[in-house]
């Protein structure tokens, strides 16, 4: 079965394109025109992403993100507004979402940022709370990391990267990346700030018997733990 992408959004054109870049994919697409609708839509549990609008007939998509999280949806969501300054961005963000994109749109960045949250289904996920990855488990409500079922204790921080980090579990992740997700900041700062978070957290998961966090050199960093569980 085709993985299916739920497309919220009120303007008829708007939704074509969107949906011919969810089909260029190998998608289906679902599409609704208002938020009520979206939501019980997201509530059945079938998409793998949700692509929202913020400026709907009946509420700001944004707004609705804790409800479509509670109702049971382990949809990743990009929100896609017109609503496209910074500090709107950086909103959607910490409110929930998964990534963000201003109109006007082009429809390569589109299927390019569809095309990375689809890569991200490799995470068991379950009751929108748990991301397993063999004895590695991240309870994302009680903010616990357990390795073979031992409590490992985080900060903050180090909680917020080992979250990013399986979220995008096999993929190589920039340092200008942990920046921008992890700490909100989308600039170098010049310092050495996610190294060292970085090394402790890689420490903290190796003295609990799992090795997932390696440097990919002159590139950042790959959480791998099906490969660490491997031969």
């Amino acid at each position: 079965m085709p993985d299916q992408i739920l497309i919220i959004e009120d303007d008829p054109e708007i939704a074509r394109a969107v949906t011919a870049e969810v089909e260029a994919l190998g998608c289906d697409a679902l599409w609704c025109h208002t938020l009520s609708l979206g939501l019980e839509e997201a509530a059945r549990g079938r998409c793998k992403v949700i692509v929202l609008d913020r400026m709907l007939p009946d509420g700001d998509g944004i707004d609705a993100l804790p409800a479509i999280r509670s109702s049971g949806s382990t949809a990743l969501i990009l929100v896609l507004s017109a609503l496209g300054r910074a500090s709107e961005r950086v909103e959607g963000l910490e409110k929930g979402a998964d990534d963000y994109l201003p109109k006007p749109f082009e429809p390569e960045e589109l299927r390019a940022r569809l095309r990375a949250l689809l890569r991200r289904g490799t995470i068991q996920v379950l009751d929108n709370d748990l991301l397993a990855f063999g004895e590695v488990e991240i309870r994302l409500k009680a903010r616990t990391l357990h390795v073979k079922r031992q409590h490992v204790a985080l900060s903050p921080r180090e909680f917020e990267l080992i979250t990013y980090f399986a979220r995008n579990a096999g993929q190589v992740i920039t340092r200008m990346q942990l920046l921008e997700h992890v700490w909100n900041l989308h600039f170098d700062p010049g310092t050495n700030v996610v190294d060292v978070h970085v090394g402790r957290l890689r420490r903290k998961l190796e003295e609990a018997g799992a090795a997932v966090i390696r440097t990919a050199r002159g590139e950042g960093y790959l959480f791998a733990p099906l490969a660490a569980d491997g031969p």
